[in-house]
């Protein structure tokens, strides 16, 4: 049972599965809201931001990763999303997590999978603070930007998430692979210029606040005071 009613807005356009997750999660303490298609999903985000969104991808009315990316872009980006769904392959995870999404879990699947997956996501969101501060750098995770001196660094989302990665272990060397990986959600490939980038254009952003992105051949990028 969780401490707290927290809501869970369900996508699913299969009704069977879709009042089985209900009945299920609300036996657990969770309130639910359900949406059979991505029209129905925005109306209920507009009704009541939900904890969790557990999001089916095949949807009658268009793609779960095309609401998936509102989200992201929206006024509250940081609502974690479970996909939910048959597709199994590969590169369909690959696709679900590189678009926006926080955790994969494929069907069929256990209840108490569900639920685990779901608890998971709330620990994880409840940990990051909605403002992080460091001097004159602020991140606003919630919105999904960071400031230097109260002016906008107009950062990508992959430069954000980042800043945001390095500022959570400042002080610590994180390997390029393990960067890679929690920023872009995927595996790091031999070509390493998307990361190389994204840490330079950073490196030129941050300039003047008195931070630094250093880099160790062997360990790594570490974030610390100049």
């Amino acid at each position: 049972m969780t401490d707290e009613c927290r809501l869970v807005l369900l996508v699913e356009d299969n009704e069977q599965i879709m009042t089985g997750n209900k009945r299920y999660l609300e036996r657990q303490g969770f309130d639910t809201a359900v949406a059979l298609t991505l029209a129905e999903a925005r109306t209920q985000m507009e009704r009541r931001r939900p904890d969790v969104v557990v999001l089916d991808i095949m949807l009658p009315d268009g793609s779960g990763l095309d609401f998936m990316v509102e989200l992201r872009k929206g006024e509250d980006p940081g609502i974690p999303v479970l996909l939910l769904t048959g597709l199994t392959a590969k590169q369909d995870i690959v696709r679900g997590l590189k678009a926006g999404g926080d955790d994969y879990l494929t069907k069929p699947y256990d209840f108490s999978e569900l639920l685990a997956r779901i608890e998971a996501l709330l620990r994880r969101s409840a940990r990051v603070p909605k403002n992080i501060v460091k001097g004159a750098l602020s991140l606003d995770v919630a919105a999904g930007t960071a400031s230097l001196n109260g002016i906008d660094l107009r950062l990508t989302k992959k430069d954000f998430a980042l800043l945001l990665i390095f500022f959570q272990n400042e002080g610590s060397y994180i390997n390029m692979e393990s960067l890679y990986e929690r920023a872009w959600k995927a595996p790091l490939s031999s070509d390493k210029s998307a990361l190389y980038s994204s840490v330079k254009r950073l490196r030129a952003k941050i300039k003047g606040s008195g931070w630094s992105i250093g880099q160790s051949r062997d360990e790594g990028y570490i974030f610390e005071r100049e």
